[in-house]
């Protein structure tokens, strides 16, 4: 071989190895998602964020969601913890006590806005739910709600309240379960998915669920009455995670390049996602539920009935040597601002 053809031979393989360097540098963040692809977390929030992040990178940062969950739905925070997943999300209440001070977004009557509310409840869990740790192990990438929580029935008349008393309803978590209980219903604790198969299987006569949820998870044929009331019978609190290491194991650049597109921004684009989800469900069963706004006494009844369920999220507030109060104004406060 001539010089000129070594120099030449000897310029491609440095070449060749400086390129797969670079593909060797790219990295691929495996999510585990147990919603469907068309569910609005998934299409409406986790895929435009995985783009941004592709994008924010210059692809040196991909995601590829799974085809199919590593576990059930409560299982999802752990997975992200131990690292058998990198990214995922989740709803705190499946794994009841665990996650104490997340309730204070799930309360009664606090906002007619999943966007709203998101925000408001990401500026809260940045400047003061963070520092308690309760989610160690994990990058927290993101909280968020869906919109305000109504009642949903089968054949139960919604009003009068007490036409409820020994009604079985799906609940998703801590405060829901307690709202059943102080309406005098009984509660059937279920990831979202089981909701068809309870309801047509009798097994429950109602559902605590958002107006998106409906239509997603064919229950239109099956529920005909719901209650609902200024701000939501309720909320439920979502989690948006990384595994630590894998987060740490990343470029200063790709670091910035994900929280910038995750805190605020994603707690926004979570809430503008449900709340036309939310949109779309409310129109998607006209003329086949009947919706009943809590009167002024049924609403001071609903209000009776929830202050239990306040007094729970103070007292695990107090333990934690937080002002319950102080941050509840707060929280509703920035739910003001972000309307």
């Amino acid at each position: 071989m001539t010089r000129r053809l070594k120099i030449i031979a000897n310029a491609f393989i440095i070449s060749a190895c400086m390129t797969v360097g670079a593909k060797a540098e790219d990295v691929v963040l495996r999510m585990s998602s147990w919603l469907p692809p068309s569910h609005p977390i998934v299409k409406g929030m986790m895929v435009p964020w995985s783009q941004e992040i592709e994008k924010a990178t210059d692809g040196r940062v991909s995601v590829q969601i799974l085809d199919a969950p590593l576990g059930p739905p409560p299982a999802h925070f752990d997975l992200a913890a131990n690292g058998v997943v990198d990214l995922t999300y989740g709803v705190h209440g499946y794994t009841p006590g665990r996650f104490k001070l997340t309730e204070i977004a799930e309360l009664p009557f606090l906002s007619d806005s999943a966007e709203a509310l998101s925000v408001a409840y990401w500026k809260l869990y940045e400047s003061d739910l963070a520092a308690a740790e309760e989610h160690r192990g994990v990058k927290v990438l993101g909280v968020f709600t869906h919109g305000p929580g109504i009642l949903y029935t089968k054949d139960r008349p919604v009003t009068p309240l007490d036409g409820l008393d020994g009604a079985k309803i799906r609940v998703a978590g801590s405060v829901t379960n307690q709202l059943a209980s102080g309406m005098d219903m009984v509660a059937i604790q279920a990831p979202a998915p089981q909701s068809y198969e309870l309801l047509s299987g009798g097994v429950a006569d109602g559902i605590f669920f958002p107006a998106e949820s409906i239509p997603f998870f064919k229950l239109d044929g099956l529920l005909k009455n719901a209650l609902e009331a200024p701000g939501g019978l309720y909320n439920v609190s979502f989690f948006f995670v990384m595994n630590q290491n894998k987060f740490d194991s990343l470029s200063d650049a790709d670091k910035a390049a994900i929280e910038s597109a995750s805190g605020e921004a994603f707690a926004r684009l979570a809430g503008k996602a449900w709340d036309a989800a939310d949109a779309a469900g409310r129109k998607a069963v006209e003329g086949k539920v009947a919706f009943h706004e809590a009167s002024a006494d049924e609403l001071q009844v609903l209000e009776a009935d929830a202050q239990p369920i306040f007094d729970g999220v103070k007292a695990n507030y107090t333990a934690a040597g937080l002002d319950f109060e102080a941050l509840l104004n707060k929280l509703k406060s920035a739910i003001a601002a972000a309307q």
